[in-house]
């Protein structure tokens, strides 16, 4: 932006300048400096156009430049502030992604848990399902050795 604004002022002194040598070196001058049998008169009078042209040019260049001088600031101040305003949206940016993952890690962290929970109640139900087998074959051993001892007798 800075750039741009360096750019333009250039360009604008350009045109200043261009205006002012064409104010200064009119097609009229040369011919006057060719054709020395006019006048003396004619030729103070153009010199005095002349030096007017390059004085008003002059003032334009200086109103231009002054111009442009206090402009500079409110276009610095424009620039800060959109560099602000790009920062404060890159940080807003950020923010979010860091909310997001935070949110991701958040549901990875319960995802493991679940998984977790739902482990241990898978071996508390290996757990449980083993002892009643146990405690069924213990019947059936208790059993079988009833019978047997009731065929005996």
């Amino acid at each position: 932006m800075l750039n741009r604004l360096l750019l333009v002022k250039a360009w604008l002194l350009l045109i200043v300048f261009a205006k002012a040598l064409s104010i200064n070196f009119p097609a009229d001058a040369q011919v006057i400096q060719r054709n020395p049998q006019q006048p003396e008169s004619f030729q103070e009078r153009m010199r005095r156009q002349q030096d007017e042209g390059t004085q008003q040019t002059q003032e334009q260049l200086k109103e231009t430049w002054l111009r442009l001088q206090l402009q500079q600031p409110q276009l610095q101040q424009q620039l800060r502030i959109q560099q602000q305003e790009f920062t404060q949206q890159r940080q807003e940016l950020r923010r979010q992604q860091q909310l997001r993952l935070q949110q991701q890690e958040f549901t990875r962290q319960r995802q493991e848990f679940t998984r977790q929970q739902q482990l241990r109640i898978q071996q508390q139900q290996f757990r449980q399902d083993q002892q009643i087998r146990q405690q069924q074959e213990l019947r059936l051993e208790q059993q079988r050795r009833q019978q047997e001892l009731r065929q005996e007798k």
